[in-house]
């Protein structure tokens, strides 16, 4: 397998875990959905361009992916993913008001949809990266214990 698709889909030979991975983004876009619906979540109030309890939940979640050997592209569709479930929110339960036809509409314009995206892209990439990182220490770490241990 080469580098590229090792780092955008990642490096695990098991494809029934790849699967179940791949249920993460929408996952954590109800998660995200119901958290700011129930309250658990919340805006910080203004003009949000980053819905940070959004964000956490989809760093932490691509982190986590990254750190278990799974691609880039996978760590960015989680971070979407959570994003996209705080502008549900905000779209379908905080635009009263309109029809939901409109709210629909709304939820869906492109420009809003590639914002998203475009945070998704950064957060991720940082996010993949740190958990990637910390489980190459993690492995490193085992190595050295087992050697030590062996000798």
């Amino acid at each position: 397998m080469s580098l590229a698709r090792r780092v955008l889909l990642g490096a695990t030979p098991d494809d029934s875990s790849r699967r179940y991975r791949l249920l993460v983004p929408p996952l954590l876009l109800l998660v995200s959905f119901a958290g700011y619906a129930l309250g658990v979540f919340s805006h910080a109030g203004g003009v949000v361009f980053l819905a940070i309890d959004a964000a956490t939940v989809g760093v932490l979640a691509a982190a986590v992916l990254a750190y278990r050997r799974a691609g880039i592209a996978l760590a960015w569709g989680a971070v979407y993913g959570a994003l996209l479930g705080a502008n549900a929110d905000h779209y379908l339960l905080g635009l009263s008001g309109r029809s939901l036809g409109e709210r629909v509409g709304a939820l869906g314009e492109l420009d809003g949809l590639v914002f998203v995206g475009v945070e998704a892209l950064a957060l991720g990439a940082i996010a993949w990266v740190a958990g990637a990182v910390a489980g190459r220490a993690v492995a490193e770490v085992r190595d050295r214990r087992r050697d030590a241990a062996a000798e």
